[in-house]
């Protein structure tokens, strides 16, 4: 829905970027993870998932008339990139162990994902008002988070489903929230990205 709102208005304007570049690092993470693995599942999901993030990454600079903060945002996530990829392939010679310690990069990066959203729940409390949550991302997350954490169970893997069980978790609490303050008499509040 960004990248239609972006396209539609030729406009950046109430889009975070920061999300576009944490979701484009836990998509390339999950690649590693699944390459690794040689799990083709995990590959093709997150393979897709990072060429759309940076897709979004990329409309969102290209629109952007403040292009150089976004910009070194941008070189920054490279350099950690490049920083990660550097440690795994050539400090850790251990294949076993480089999967380990992947995949718990990849699960800690995940879990902080699920949970950034809640961030602001007293500032939803506060204003009685969920005009803050995004119900359709709230919808993706849980039906996203489920179908990991049912894979995760299914192959056995401990890094997919752990990470995962949080994503329900905060899906339920935005739920009860929207049941809590439903759209009405509202304060206005800048809208929050998973």
């Amino acid at each position: 829905s960004d990248m239609h709102q972006m396209l539609a208005t030729k406009s950046v304007e109430n889009i975070q970027f920061l999300p576009f570049l944490t979701t484009d690092v836990n998509n390339l993470g999950w690649l590693g993870y699944g390459y690794l693995k040689q799990d083709w599942t995990l590959i093709a999901v997150n393979a897709v998932g990072a060429a759309l993030q940076t897709l979004c990454v990329l409309v969102y600079l290209y629109y952007s008339p403040m292009k150089h903060p976004k910009l070194l945002q941008s070189l920054l996530l490279l350099a950690v990139l490049a920083a990660g990829y550097s440690y795994f392939t050539l400090l850790i010679a251990d294949e076993q162990t480089r999967l380990v310690q992947l995949g718990l990069f990849c699960s800690v990066f995940t879990i902080s994902m699920y949970l950034s959203p809640l961030a602001d729940l007293a500032k939803i409390v506060r204003t009685k008002s969920t005009r803050c949550l995004s119900f359709p991302l709230t919808v993706t997350t849980l039906l996203a988070s489920t179908s990991w954490t049912l894979y995760g169970l299914c192959v056995h893997d401990h890094y997919i489903t752990v990470p995962n069980v949080p994503g329900i978790v905060t899906s339920i609490v935005r739920f009860w929230l929207f049941y809590q303050y439903r759209p009405g008499q509202e304060k206005y509040c800048r809208p929050l990205h998973a």
